[in-house]
């Protein structure tokens, strides 16, 4: 049991973190916008490589440099949003959907240009893990990624319910027309919308390419597992995101434990697959999601 604990629970939690903080950004521009933002992981590449450039001039650990980071995929995602989407949105979703096609090819090359198409690494090293009674042992980048997503999503919560700027956004997501006949500002909503998603995607790039390494695949790599959980949660409903994403994590890790005999489960090489056989199920038996988000 520690060693399900150690070895999957943990890891499993870890990723589903990181899947967690970028499916609410899928979720909250589909909710809000109206369509599927294929460019999410690249922003989450742009994102991360913006920490570790200030890494490599500034004598920081790489979290305390997450401003840098949000910053540039803010910008980023607002530059897009002004000269490739905004211009399209009185057309029909599909040709929105192609243009994010086209935005991620951009990201990715632009990351490719300016970072190179190795793979690099934020700290070199090994940290020593945590220890805990004497039995668990966690990683040090586990337990932080853990901690701050939890306190990313009381905060987001309280934001969405208490604040006006979060009511309006979740008016903007029920009845868009309704909401601008209110005279609630929906460009305002639509920009704060793209900071958001922007600050968190960055911010699960940083925890992704420190617990591997950057690359420039490496928002790319993480998509469609991150649809699957922004579609398990519910599309548009940004909590239900945070939870599809820890459920989509834990069951991938936990697959490839050894639960019937001493060989894995499901080989690590097919653990990806468990993602979307989820996905397709809740479709087929439960497509609004486990929070009762859109239908796609």
């Amino acid at each position: 049991m520690i060693d399900f604990i150690n070895l999957y629970l943990v890891p499993g939690l870890t990723i589903g973190s990181v899947y967690a903080l970028g499916a609410v950004g899928i979720s909250m521009i589909f909710g809000i916008l109206r369509f599927a933002h294929f460019a999410h992981g690249d922003l989450m590449t742009i994102g991360a490589y913006g920490v570790l450039t200030a890494v490599w001039f500034i004598p920081l650990p790489p979290l305390l440099l997450l401003p840098f980071g949000i910053a540039l995929a803010i910008v980023a995602a607002l530059a897009v949003d002004r000269f490739f989407y905004r211009p399209l949105r009185k057309l029909p979703t599909i040709y929105t959907v192609i243009s994010s096609f086209g935005v991620a090819l951009i990201f990715r090359s632009l990351a490719q240009l300016t970072w190179s198409s190795g793979n690099q690494v934020f700290v070199p090293g090994v940290r020593p893990p945590l220890v805990l009674f004497d039995t668990f042992r966690i990683a040090t980048l586990h337990a932080q990624v853990i901690v701050i997503t939890l306190v990313i999503a009381v905060a987001l919560h309280v934001f969405l319910t208490r604040s006006q700027l979060g009511r309006a956004m979740r008016a903007v997501s029920d009845e868009p027309e309704l909401a601008a006949v209110a005279g609630l500002d929906t460009e305002r909503v639509v920009r704060w919308t793209w900071v958001i998603g922007a600050a968190l995607a960055a911010t699960a790039g940083v925890f992704a390419g420190m617990d591997t390494s950057m690359h420039p695949n490496l928002g790319w790599n993480l998509l469609l597992p991150m649809f699957a959980a922004a579609v398990l949660g519910g599309i548009g409903k940004p909590m239900g995101a945070i939870a599809g994403g820890l459920i989509i994590g834990v069951a991938e890790e936990t697959a490839t434990y050894t639960w019937l005999s001493d060989e894995a489960f499901i080989p690590s090489s097919y653990k990806s697959a468990v993602a979307f056989f989820i996905m397709v199920a809740l479709l087929i038996f439960r497509p609004q999601g486990l929070f009762k988000g859109r239908l796609l």
